[in-house]
């Protein structure tokens, strides 16, 4: 099982934004069986609460679920996931502090994986939840690729050759 986890901040805007598209993505791609999601937070500020309202109504305006998402803290446990993708540039610092991990690759930046390069901004300041919804659809389908790519994994074909 490849385990992919975003970590942000709080853990109620950006991660769980990346969460619900992620799971969404590989829903319709067909792989739940092979590729579990997950998010958390480098502050335990939110810890229990849901996605934040703006995360909430975006997802639900684009038909992706946040059923059952609680915010969480990040947790020397999370250095067994095989993706640890952080939404800024303070929490990739802020995470391979906090486990240990300061030269450990699969912790990066999740726009490191598009030709932006840079940082998600923060919808809890910005009030952009519709531009934080676009960078992280991009990022989720480059982490995907990436992920069938390294691992060797194909989604199921659904089709019918036709003779």
């Amino acid at each position: 099982m490849i385990r992919v986890l975003f970590v942000c901040l709080g853990n109620i805007c950006r991660s769980p934004m990346a969460e619900a598209i992620m799971r969404d993505l590989i829903e319709e791609r067909g792989l739940t069986s092979k590729i579990k999601v997950d998010s958390a937070g480098t502050s335990s500020n939110h810890v229990g609460e849901t996605p934040h309202k703006g995360t909430r109504e975006k997802l639900k305006e684009m038909n992706i679920s946040t059923s059952g998402m609680k915010a969480r803290q990040l947790s020397t446990s999370d250095l067994d996931f095989n993706y640890i993708v952080c939404m800024d540039t303070s929490n990739v610092k802020n995470t391979r502090d906090m486990l240990h991990a300061h030269d450990n690759t699969k912790i990066f930046r999740f726009l490191d994986l598009t030709p932006h390069k840079k940082d998600v901004p923060d919808p809890w300041y910005t009030g952009d939840f519709q531009e934080t919804y676009e960078l992280c659809v991009e990022g989720c389908e480059a982490l995907l690729e990436r992920i069938l790519e390294e691992k060797g994994l194909l989604y199921p074909c659904y089709c019918t050759r036709s003779q």
